[in-house]
């Protein structure tokens, strides 16, 4: 649904908790470097949700995040296609724009004040 005239769309999502597992790094054909990973999110006393999150040209230390590290990451959802045998296939995942080592303070902050900003504009 778009938003209609008068309205502010924001697509914003935040995530933090420790990483599933260490993360894939890919170098495309392009050159571009790709980090995807999977943080898991309490959900509110049900079982954690693992959030599939993707990392365009990725900072050099998430090559060597390990499994229980606890990150922050802010940014938006994003659906992709893809194929796959018997058609076309869907994931949602979070597109980073800005990622975090929880112990980070200042790289916390910055994130916070992002998302913030976001939410501002609503209003």
């Amino acid at each position: 649904m778009e938003a209609s005239a008068g309205e502010t769309a924001v697509n914003l999502s935040v995530v933090c908790g420790p990483c599933s597992s260490a993360p894939e790094i890919r170098v495309l054909e392009s050159g571009t470097r790709l980090a995807t990973l999977s943080v898991r999110c309490p959900a509110g006393g049900e079982r954690a949700t693992s959030v599939p999150v993707t990392v365009w040209d990725p900072p050099a230390w998430v090559d060597a995040l390990e499994p229980g590290e606890s990150v922050v990451v802010v940014g938006r959802l994003r659906r992709r296609f893809y194929q796959r045998a018997g058609g076309v296939g869907s994931r949602v995942d979070v597109e980073a724009e800005l990622i975090g080592r929880a112990r980070d303070r200042r790289r916390i902050d910055a994130a916070l004040r992002r998302a913030l900003a976001l939410l501002e504009a609503l209003g």
